[in-house]
């Protein structure tokens, strides 16, 4: 009852820009958490991932294009009885080599060395660490979350309801204007981010795709592969709300503007 009191006396004090930080704050924690994928074995962690290889017999795939099609029964041969699974994320790699735990490390070499030529033939760690390093690149969802946290702290310095006296002598909620140059920084650093996010999550999106689609070729009948969905939810769901920020900040600006211009005839 007391928590239901106090948040009806908080809401009315909330203000717009208040709005603006929370989906800021939140597309941040996605944006974070899409970078820790497979950077370690905590809870949850090893499940957000780029793209998965992994050891599995099923039906070859038979093309006219294809020079030697014996070649699946070579490499049903040499994989034999393996079930590695290998996942990939932005800053580590994941393996499970026999159905068990995952073990995460950024150091390929290390991973490696805890399987034996039997649980790895296809050297599928070495491809899942040449896609890691080749091809993944993390620096521009880096640079989106420190140019959303600068919007962040702008916004958090916008004025917010407070009291004063009228000529009367009356105490009334008075909320100013937030200042124009600062609106409009904040506008440009949470654009820039957004577009940021949005060439990072097309890019990774692209380059899992096509990865995964020319190992599981290659593999034919033996290794298939997957793209991770939880990590492409939260690249678009923190693309999203980016924009919704910059929308939302757009809005703003050009209603205060309009209100500045009727104000003024």
């Amino acid at each position: 009852m007391r928590f239901a009191v106090g948040l009806r006396r908080l809401i009315p004090f909330l203000g717009y820009h208040h709005v603006l930080m929370i989906l800021i704050a939140a597309g941040i924690i996605l944006l974070s958490l899409l970078l820790a994928g497979c950077s370690s074995t905590s809870p949850g962690i090893p499940n957000i991932f780029l793209m998965s290889l992994y050891y599995e017999n099923y039906p070859p795939t038979f093309n006219p294009a294809q020079v030697d099609p014996g070649v699946t029964t070579a490499l049903a041969n040499i994989v034999g009885q393996a079930q590695l699974e290998v996942r990939v994320g932005y800053f580590g790699i994941c393996i499970n080599p026999d159905g068990g735990s995952f073990l995460c490390s950024n150091n390929a070499s290390s991973l490696a060395s805890q399987v034996s030529v039997d649980q790895d033939p296809l050297n599928l760690i070495w491809v899942a660490s040449t896609f890691k390093d080749s091809i993944v690149f993390p620096y521009l969802i880096i640079v989106a979350i420190i140019l959303a946290f600068i919007c962040f702290i702008l916004l958090a310095t916008f004025p917010g309801w407070h009291e004063e006296t009228d000529e009367r002598g009356s105490e009334r909620d008075v909320k100013p204007f937030p200042s124009r140059p600062v609106s409009q920084v904040a506008l440009a650093l949470i654009f820039v981010a957004s577009v940021f996010v949005l060439v990072s999550v097309l890019w990774q999106h692209t380059a899992s795709v096509a990865a995964s689609t020319i190992a599981q070729d290659l593999g034919n009948g033996s290794v298939k592969s997957g793209v991770g969905t939880t990590a492409m939810i939260l690249g678009w769901f923190g693309f999203a709300l980016f924009i919704i920020v910059t929308i939302g900040l757009l809005v703003m600006i050009l209603s205060i503007s309009l209100l500045d211009r009727l104000t003024d005839d």
